[in-house]
């Protein structure tokens, strides 16, 4: 794709509304959401692609939200009138009266301080800025910047909306907005996009909203450098009864974070030579009711040096983990006593039954709901008599949604067999649940 720019005609918005007629795309839904989150990468971005969505979302009584990742100050970088720090202070202003327009509660517009231009190079911050302010968003509706729209900015935000929904189990969809201006309609899959129709009243709401950002749809002022950013054709493009937005399937959605880290840091953790690693795995493996398992589960294995340990207490070892790169890093240490995979828990999970599982710091690197499926794949692969091992570290996890402490409260609420034995300290917590048949017998 050539580089970014917002001069020229570009692609009438006529062709887009031809092609739209022609696809009768599927109408988007809200009624199964009591929350929206509409994320940008600069003030009025919100509004060309999701203001009759926040409008229509703030009518039906959902709760509404707007972060915005940048103040957009380096809209005009030739401006003779305005520095970026004056820019940053009137766009402010301007999102603040939009969403006023659309009915938005100043207390839920949320700007996260990124650099306009430069957003790509904070990407991990504004994942965990976005999970943050998500929560645990089952029943949320998170609208993002199309992914591939052309605008760097715009699509290093799609890519942290599409790991945060993933992370926080909300549902996704993206609004294109540079796309129609550089793009043909060709350029979307048709069966994938959502229609919003937009009554009157939103209509005339968004475009009220619109005009809040005068910065961008008229010019700072006469002078060279000042001129509109949005000029006619392309302000076309979102004066329609109709907005369009990409429906992300959440199989579709990928979080490599971890991957990544491993790729950066062959031992991420310092698991070979850190104390903390070392005690934590002798206190964990001590802490195992029965001298001797024969299948024995590790779920998020990183580098195998647990794995390694439980080696010695079990006749076999499965250890799973989504990294390729830290698979390839247990294999050079781990006994061959030890089997590693690559999977991603809990969506693929082996076959067979454990009389050990252990979840060892990986739980909180999971969604709500897929710690929920991780306790049921758990609950359906044990033996008759069995442990099942949860170890985390006790301080905040940055980036995911879940704690430790709500980790451990899940597992314990569960049910999963009895419980045997629980260790915590100031750094980890160490629970440990078994079946009656693995309690050791103390006169043995």
């Amino acid at each position: 794709m050539s580089a970014f720019t917002h001069l020229g005609a570009g692609t009438p918005a006529q062709a887009w509304a031809e092609r739209a007629a022609a696809e009768e795309p599927a109408r988007l839904d809200l009624r199964p959401y009591g929350r929206v989150v509409v994320l940008a990468a600069h003030p009025d971005d919100e509004t060309l692609g999701a203001a009759g969505l926040i409008a229509t979302a703030v009518a039906a009584g959902c709760d509404v939200e707007v972060i915005v990742a940048s103040l957009g100050e380096a809209s005009h970088p030739d401006s003779p009138t305005h520095s970026p720090r004056e820019l940053a202070r009137v766009r402010e202003a301007e999102l603040h009266a939009a969403a006023e327009c659309l009915g938005v509660e100043p207390a839920h517009v949320s700007v996260l301080g990124m650099p306009d231009g430069g957003i790509a190079a904070r990407e991990e911050e504004l994942v965990h800025a976005v999970v943050e302010r998500l929560g645990e968003a089952a029943g949320t509706l998170l609208a993002a910047p199309y992914s591939h729209d052309g605008h760097p900015d715009h699509e290093a935000v799609g890519r942290a909306g599409r790991v945060a929904a993933l992370r926080c189990d909300a549902e996704l969809v993206e609004y294109p907005i540079w796309l129609y201006h550089a793009q043909a309609p060709d350029a979307l899959h048709w069966a994938d996009v959502r229609a919003l129709p937009l009554g009157a009243q939103t209509r005339a709401a968004k475009r009220a909203a619109l005009a809040a950002h005068a910065s961008q749809v008229a010019p700072l002022s006469d002078a060279p450098g000042d001129e509109a950013i949005l000029q006619p054709g392309m302000l076309a493009h979102f004066d329609r009864d109709t907005e369009w937005f990409v429906a992300v399937p959440r199989g579709e959605l990928r979080d490599d974070a971890l991957d990544a880290l491993h790729r950066r840091r062959p031992e991420p953790w310092g698991a070979h030579e850190r104390w903390y690693e070392e005690r934590k795995r002798a206190i964990t493996v001590a802490m195992l009711p029965q001298r001797r398992y024969e299948r024995a589960l590790e779920v998020g294995s990183s580098t195998g040096w647990l794995a390694a340990a439980l080696a010695e207490r079990a006749a076999a070892v499965l250890a799973l983990d989504a990294s390729p790169a830290a698979i390839a890093a247990a294999r050079a240490h781990v006994p061959d006593t030890v089997e590693l995979e690559r999977a991603r828990v809990p969506e693929e999970w082996p076959a067979g039954t454990f009389d050990l599982v252990v979840v060892s710091e990986t739980a909180y690197f999971l969604s709500p709901a897929q710690n929920a499926r991780l306790l049921e794949r758990i609950r359906g692969s044990l033996a008759p008599a069995a442990t099942v091992v949860y170890c985390h570290w006790q301080h905040p996890i940055a980036g995911w949604p879940l704690s430790p402490a709500a980790i451990h409260h899940r597992f314990a609420a569960a049910g999963l067999l009895d419980e045997f034995a629980r260790y915590r300290d100031r750094d980890v917590e160490i629970l440990v649940r078994a079946s009656p048949a693995h309690r050791p017998d103390p006169e043995r």
